[in-house]
């Protein structure tokens, strides 16, 4: 089951410039989104570990997408 609702991922959609978005879609978006943010969490944990931290901060995560 997803953790991210889909009426946010819809918005998303829309603001991006979509007149109608399918749940279809919407759905496979939020997959999508999922997928990638588990990766960019898991870099992010394993560079507060390296830096000795069990807290993962904001500076984690955007190194983690750089």
């Amino acid at each position: 089951m997803a953790e991210l609702p889909i009426a946010p991922v819809t918005r998303i959609v829309r603001n991006a410039g979509a007149e109608r978005v399918s749940e279809d879609a919407s759905q496979a978006l939020v997959e999508v989104l999922e997928e990638y943010g588990e990766e960019v969490a898991e870099r992010a944990v394993a560079l507060a570990k390296h830096a000795g931290r069990k807290t993962v901060k904001r500076e984690d995560i955007l190194e983690a997408v750089e």
